[in-house]
């Protein structure tokens, strides 16, 4: 996974892998769709400081692999930390790493319910998909004197001046596994036992995917700012 980025604030964060979708009620006897998530246990596997690294962060391990299916950097790197190698791992920044101890094992717990969080996950692939699917394009009319051409593009470029297509024109291509974040999610339910995480709505990815759960950027953000 990638890096995420919280500039200045406190953010903490957790890596999972989603479950599935289902439904609860809430007190108002409401349905609430939510998104099921095995959040954790995350180990941590090293503390980046200002002072050595030029910033804050914590690195996040999660997932249990085969040690025979990681490179021997990757083996030393979780030997030194003391813990068993693990299959993904994403880097936090924090104000609050200091706070965090290597080898220090984060659960599902780290959330309470009612809090607002990001959630980032890699998309569904949706294979080769043309500019009205993947980009929202009008298409032709269907009138008459239209050729059979209702679906595609129009023109790319104009003739001799550019004479080339630039770089980034929307075209036709492979759609879907791209890293998504959804912001300002509501956690419903927090499940410590079972380390289950209930957040309200849909979150990017398949089924067995991993995302990766934190504190709302923006919230954070804005809370900084009023202080």
């Amino acid at each position: 996974m990638k890096n995420t980025q919280a500039h200045g604030s406190a953010i903490k964060g957790i890596l999972g892998t989603k479950l599935g979708m289902t439904q609860v009620f809430d007190e108002q006897n409401k349905v609430i769709p939510v998104t099921v998530i095995e959040a954790g246990p995350c180990v941590v596997t090293q503390v980046r400081t200002t002072e050595k690294d030029g910033y804050e962060a914590v690195q996040l391990a999660f997932g249990a692999v085969d040690p025979r299916k990681v490179t021997k950097p990757e083996a030393g790197h979780f030997a030194k930390a003391g813990v068993t190698p693990r299959r993904e791992v994403a880097e936090l920044r924090t104000t609050s790493a200091n706070s965090y101890t290597v080898g220090q094992e984060i659960k599902a717990d780290l959330f309470n319910p009612g809090e607002i969080i990001d959630a980032t996950g890699t998309s569904l692939g949706k294979g080769t998909a043309g500019v009205m699917k993947r980009h929202n394009f009008r298409g032709f009319g269907d009138g008459h004197g239209v050729e059979r051409k209702h679906r595609t593009s129009g023109s790319i470029g104009n003739r001799t001046t550019p004479g080339r297509v630039f770089k980034g024109k929307r075209m036709m291509g492979r759609m879907g596994i791209e890293t998504v974040t959804l912001q300002n999610l509501k956690v419903v339910k927090v499940d410590a036992e079972k380390n289950l995480l209930l957040v309200s709505g849909s979150i990017p990815g398949a089924i067995g995917s991993t995302v990766f759960i934190r504190s709302a950027a923006k919230k954070a953000a804005n809370e900084k700012a009023g202080a």
